[in-house]
């Protein structure tokens, strides 16, 4: 039973990026607060509450019926690792607080409300999922961590720890 108390507790970082044009932050949860150079992209969950308020006027129809299809499927269907990534992008940008690279801001129902704060900053080159979803959606993969502290590029997904690269004054270090 002390089991119960840490299954599914994720230890890590909340992160506010800024929403470019607009006076809000997205809050993410993450569990590797060492990736944030590698974010290429925001998720956020169908269902989250700044969808409405961020995406633009020419990209709401595709938004809309992506967000009315996604409800009609269960979480399991939602985060299946085999299931194939589906998303939509709301036209938005984000701010990455570390190097204020705008990334823009999408919405995929991998993401799921109920979990942390049902927004991702996506780490391709670290994440399998938001690997899968960047190569379908031609979204940039930037390698930060390597096992060895060489680069291998940025089209390989490195989920275990080793040395920041391409990560600012953290490049170098160990993750």
């Amino acid at each position: 039973h002390m089991q119960r108390n840490w299954i599914g507790k994720s230890v890590g970082a909340k992160i506010q990026f800024s929403i470019v044009g607009h006076n809000e932050d997205i809050e993410i949860f993450t569990t590797r607060p060492d990736t944030i150079f590698g974010a290429t992209y925001i998720v956020l969950a169908p269902e989250h509450h700044l969808v409405d308020k961020v995406v633009v006027e020419q990209n709401r129809n595709d938004v809309n019926q992506y967000v009315y299809f996604s409800n009609k499927k269960s979480e399991i269907e939602r985060t299946a690792i085999d299931k194939e990534k589906t998303g939509v992008f709301t036209g938005a940008y984000a701010k990455n607080p570390l190097n204020n690279k705008e990334i823009p801001i999408w919405i995929a129902d991998y993401v799921i409300i109920s979990y942390g704060t049902g927004s991702i900053m996506a780490v391709p080159s670290g994440d399998r999922r938001d690997f899968e979803f960047a190569k379908k959606y031609e979204l940039p993969i930037l390698e930060v961590v390597s096992p060895d502290g060489k680069l291998h590029g940025n089209d390989c997904c490195y989920t275990g720890s080793g040395i920041s690269v391409n990560s600012g004054e953290y490049s170098g270090k160990t993750t």
